[in-house]
């Protein structure tokens, strides 16, 4: 893509309503824009860097037989009744509306209601399961703490999972298996270090849950840490049982602050006892199905990146969700630049090409804010010298690469 042709523009201010640095970052950066408290849209470059964070989630998904469906947000009351979960003083972030003909539907918070009595019309028998099914859906929460850009928001998509199971047993081999591809997708995106399967209270579905905690100053959960072995609980259920459970050491833990980036239920029967979802065993009884729930933001995944792996320059994205894998920077050059463009992007290399006529200076502090792995600087030293710089974002190294070598190098590097 062309600089010039993209229609969002960097801006230097620090947007006045914005508290946290990945609202700030990426609206200065034109990858979202705010259309009210707790509600953003993505503009190009951000749908872009979304849609690898969906992308990510999507193959370890389906590498684990995972199969993706995408249910209705608009979600009937009755429905919701018959688990009891209807009233606002049972889940208190519904947004309800009423029909001119005084029908009553909700915008979907969640989705394990649609999803049990969906199953009930293809799950009768014990040949129909184990199965996963999930979808990346927009969910509408009334958040009350939309403050944090977009890792508290009001609308977004959610990926949630389920899984259903004819035992105990079977159920614990796809709760592992999701755990591990949960483990998989946040070292993919670059948090794999500072994240960890975390002890939690199951909240409104079940006692106990795990969480998925990115470790952040800008978080709002405190966790405590065992860092030798690797595993954490959240403080809300830090008590010396739960500590006796886990076998964990008090003395061996340490407090730090993070934020949730996923978390995976145990619901049981929790939703298929009241929506009748049920299967006959090999010996012909009727038995409810076992289920669970595994959630994570592809939206607060991103903000989550950004808060974590930015800069005093801007936002650092890690090469496998970001925007572009190349930002092509001519200064003066664009003869040059324009073949290598060509170039880059007939070799499948992602490239954003800054063909603008603006100073040098405002390229390169652009480039940083924006946060591309790669930057390639194309100036009179480069035709003087047949190479071009190559710079990390990361952490600032510069390459030299013979100018008729870029493509190729791209492919090694990056590729």
């Amino acid at each position: 893509m062309r600089q010039s042709q993209l229609f969002t523009r960097v801006s230097r201010q620090v947007p006045k309503d914005e508290v946290s640095k990945n609202a700030q970052l990426l609206i200065r950066a034109g990858f979202i824009h705010k259309e009210m408290a707790g509600v953003y849209s993505f503009l190009p470059l951000g749908l872009r860097v979304l849609n690898k964070v969906i992308g990510v989630i999507r193959e370890e998904m389906d590498a684990i037989g995972g199969q993706e469906l995408s249910l209705t947000a608009l979600q009937e009351k009755a429905l919701w009744e018959k688990t009891d979960r209807w009233d606002d003083r049972k889940v208190d972030v519904w947004f309800k509306t009423v029909l001119k003909n005084g029908t009553e539907l909700g915008l979907g918070s969640t989705h394990e209601e649609p999803v049990t009595r969906l199953m009930t019309q293809y799950v009768n028998s014990y040949r129909d399961l184990p199965l996963l099914a999930y979808q990346f859906q927009t969910k509408f929460r009334n958040e009350m703490r939309a403050k944090s850009g977009i890792m508290r928001v009001r609308e977004f998509i959610m990926k949630d999972l389920y899984s259903f199971a004819r035992t105990e047993e079977e159920h614990a081999e796809l709760y592992a298996s999701v755990r591990a591809a949960y483990l998989r997708i946040f070292e993919r995106v670059g948090l794999g270090k500072s994240t960890y399967a975390t002890f939690a209270s199951g909240g409104i579905f079940s006692k106990y849950s795990e969480e998925f905690q990115t470790v952040s100053e800008a978080g709002e959960d405190l966790i405590y840490v065992d860092e030798a072995s690797g595993r954490a609980l959240n403080k809300e259920v830090f008590t010396d049982e739960v500590l006796a459970d886990l076998g964990m050491k008090r003395e061996a833990l340490v407090e730090k602050k993070s934020i949730e980036v996923g978390n995976i239920f145990t619901l049981g029967t929790r939703f298929s006892d009241p929506l009748g979802l049920k299967f006959r065993d090999e010996h012909g009884e009727e038995r409810p199905v076992l289920m669970g729930c595994y959630g994570i933001g592809p939206g607060r995944v991103m903000g989550t990146i950004v808060e974590t792996l930015s800069d005093e320059k801007g936002i650092v994205w890690p090469e496998s969700v970001a925007p572009f894998r190349v930002h092509l920077l001519s200064l003066g050059q664009d003869k040059e630049a324009d073949r290598i463009y060509q170039d880059l992007t007939s070799s499948g290399i992602e490239t954003l090409y800054d063909d603008r006529t603006v100073s040098a200076g405002e390229k390169f502090a652009e480039s940083d804010l924006i946060g591309i792995p790669y930057q390639v600087i194309i100036g009179k030293k480069t035709l003087e010298s047949g190479e071009a710089e190559v710079k990390r974002r990361s952490d600032g190294s510069v390459d030299k690469i013979s100018l008729v070598d870029l493509s190729e190098h791209f492919r090694v590097v990056v590729g």
